[in-house]
């Protein structure tokens, strides 16, 4: 498996003086998915829980919506010059009877750390039609159990505590228990892989869970959650225009600037008890 920190030396520069020491960087890697040998998609990502990451892209991709629509995943063809393998490469196979990816889900080049939606081949295939309605869900939370969940997450956030350098996400449940947390350089991977845990966990649909982010709430976070049937999507900074006019949309709940007892409540606040 790669690295998920690389150790490099650096010239520290400070008011009082400067001094080299070695720091800890988050890696960054590429991972190249397949589906049945065929390349899909190559993104960018922070090694680790990389069949979680394949299993949450194609469910929010719409490719599949439960654990039994994947036969098989394993890692192939990706050696490094000494012949070590990288697991940089993924193929999984379908279960039969499920259809393969059409052209909407393939990535022309490839998918940054940033950007969960760059590269798709054709425009009209951004937006995507949930197999899980959240809109019914009865999910609700207090503002006291919100105002709670960042300081737990950052609590969590083994590797952004060693590099200062990685997105996090996680499920949450009613009472703000984190069922899982999982961290990466790219924010979407990491919510790839929230929802990859819980499609392995047979927990889809996951309409009695929220979706907590450490950034920006963008549309493809919000999209994700979507195709994963959340009805809540928190997160510690802003939401974008298209986020919430999707949320809408979607009859989800989004969340921003949760900071402490303070947070913006930009749709759905039904789902929000003030307490």
């Amino acid at each position: 498996m790669g690295r998920v920190t690389v150790r490099r030396p650096v010239r520290m520069l400070t008011a009082q003086g400067q001094r080299r020491r070695p720091d800890a960087l988050a890696a960054e890697e590429p991972l190249e998915l397949r589906v049945a040998g065929k390349p899909l998609a190559v993104t960018m990502r922070t090694p680790g829980h990389d069949v979680e990451l394949a299993h949450g892209f194609l469910l929010s991709e719409g490719v599949i919506g439960s654990r039994a629509d994947i036969a098989t995943a394993r890692y192939c063809d990706s050696v490094d010059d000494t012949g070590r393998n990288t697991y940089n490469v993924l193929d999984l196979a379908l279960a039969e009877g499920v259809p393969e990816p059409d052209t909407g889900v393939e990535r022309n080049f490839y998918t940054t750390s940033s950007c969960g939606v760059c590269g798709k081949a054709a425009l009209d295939a951004v937006k995507l039609r949930s197999r899980f309605d959240p809109s019914g869900s009865p999910f609700a939370v207090t503002t006291d159990t919100l105002a709670a969940l960042p300081d737990d997450l950052r609590q969590r956030q083994r590797v952004f505590a060693a590099t200062g350098g990685l997105h996090a996400a996680a499920l949450f449940s009613e009472d703000g228990e984190l069922l899982v947390v999982r961290e990466d350089i790219g924010r979407h991977n990491a919510v790839d892989k929230v929802l990859g845990w819980a499609l392995l966990d047979d927990r889809i649909p996951l309409l009695n869970t929220g979706l907590l982010v450490s950034g920006r709430a963008s549309f493809e976070l919000v999209q994700k959650a979507a195709m994963a049937g959340m009805p809540l999507l928190a997160a510690v900074s802003a939401p974008s225009s298209l986020a919430v006019e999707l949320a809408e949309e979607n009859g989800m709940t989004v969340v921003g600037f949760l900071r402490g007892s303070s947070m913006n409540v930009y749709t759905g606040d039904k789902r929000i008890v003030e307490t």
